[in-house]
């Protein structure tokens, strides 16, 4: 089984100004004349981490991160204006330009495969290939599997907490609810929704409960940003026209080579996203990592995401 390459500090950091409000944080790691790759991190609003530059070998890829609007060290922090799908799609679009960088290879794993099939599916002819991890594709769905009816049957000791902040009255429409108190002028209020909201999600990243993880995910200020991004991008449909947007124009990835890796018992995103993208993109491969659930740094879907980043070298 293939492990992580060892952790790497940027070669060169910078911010770039993608309106009159947001500034954005992006890096660059591992070989300045290498392949370039870039990484879209989860959420929306989660940030990049040190170690999401380890899934790509040092010496081949030129590695590229960026921290979302609202998010990371990326200015406004939790800052729900001018906050988009499209706008992120205009964002990647600008940072590809602004690094002189005509195709490269995408990768994005949880909310960040809905970032990048959203921008391969409208900028195809700049993707050189795809690897998506953990997919979710925003449908009400798969919102409501997480967030209202389903997933709680297995979780329902921690789904009693992600009740507690929401009255009775308001339980028939959750992220509604959340909406209305992560956007509370009240910051006690604020706080303990932000709080609720990420300990519900912390809790399922992975098939065994990881402390380390869960305490990380659910920090104040990175909760704060996680918990708002993410319930304003669900109350607005991540933004998209229709319900199955990602893969009704799903036919824009048909000339790019792809890999998607899925845990076989990933809670937050069921596998049958996965399932769903692998028929309609059938250029792409899918393995199912029968011993995992959604994070990234569970061994098998590492394992899997490494192995197809090294393929795409050879592209």
């Amino acid at each position: 089984m293939r492990e992580r390459y060892p952790p790497i500090e940027p070669y060169k950091t910078g911010h770039l100004p993608v309106s009159t409000i947001h500034t954005l944080y992006w890096e660059e790691s591992g070989n300045p004349h290498g392949k370039p790759i870039l990484f879209l991190h989860g959420g929306p609003g989660s940030g990049t981490d040190p170690s999401n530059r380890t899934f790509f070998d040092p010496d081949r890829y030129r590695i590229i991160l960026f921290d979302q609007r609202g998010c990371g060290k990326s200015t406004p922090h939790a800052c729900l204006e001018e906050n988009t799908t499209w706008d992120l799609v205009a964002d990647i679009e600008k940072l590809r330009e602004h690094l002189h960088i005509d195709r490269w290879v995408v990768f994005g794993g949880s909310w960040g495969s809905t970032l990048a099939l959203a921008y391969a599916e409208t900028y195809p002819a700049r993707v050189r290939a795809l690897i998506v991890r953990g997919i979710f594709l925003a449908r009400q769905e798969e919102l409501r599997w997480f967030y209202q009816y389903g997933a709680h049957h297995l979780f329902p000791d921690r789904f009693e907490q992600f009740l507690a902040p929401i009255p009775p009255s308001e339980q028939n429409d959750l992220i509604r609810a959340y909406y209305k108190r992560l956007t509370s002028a009240d910051p006690n209020i604020r706080r303990q929704a932000a709080k609720a909201w990420s300990e519900w999600e912390g809790c399922a990243l992975k098939l065994r409960f990881d402390p380390s993880l869960f305490r990380t995910f659910t920090e104040d200020h990175h909760a704060d940003a996680l918990a708002r991004v993410e319930c304003h991008y669900f109350i607005h449909n991540a933004f998209f026209k229709t319900d199955n947007w990602l893969i009704e124009h799903a036919h824009a990835l048909r000339d790019i080579p792809g890999v998607i890796v899925h845990g076989r018992y990933d809670i937050v995103c069921p596998l049958s996203n996965a399932w769903d993208l692998h028929k309609a993109w059938p250029k792409a491969s899918l393995e199912i990592i029968p011993d995992a659930g959604h994070a990234a740094s569970e061994p098998g879907i590492a394992d899997a995401l490494i192995r197809a980043t090294d393929h795409f070298l050879t592209l």
